[in-house]
């Protein structure tokens, strides 16, 4: 198996799930210049409009929305070797 340059990586992942689930108005990123590169390269390609919103902490919106199911489940993960 080849391995991929990060840029090549993340534009194959990018291809994928904009196939998946259409083409974002916006995607919001951290500082990773692979990501960057990959969303300016599919503008360029297929004429997309992406608007690009790189920042630390706008993700954070995204990972508290699924604490909750954090807290629910680790603790259910120490339930799997007991047997009866």
């Amino acid at each position: 198996m080849t391995r991929l340059a990060p840029s090549q990586a993340a534009l194959r992942f990018l291809r994928k799930a904009i196939g998946q689930h259409g083409v974002p108005k916006k995607i919001t990123i951290d500082k990773s210049g692979a990501n960057m590169a990959a969303i300016e390269s599919f503008n360029e390609e297929h004429e997309a409009d992406i608007e690009i919103r790189q920042n630390k902490y706008l993700n954070d919106i995204v990972e508290q929305d699924h604490r909750a199911i954090k807290r629910v489940a680790r603790p259910m993960l120490g339930f799997r070797g007991l047997s009866l």
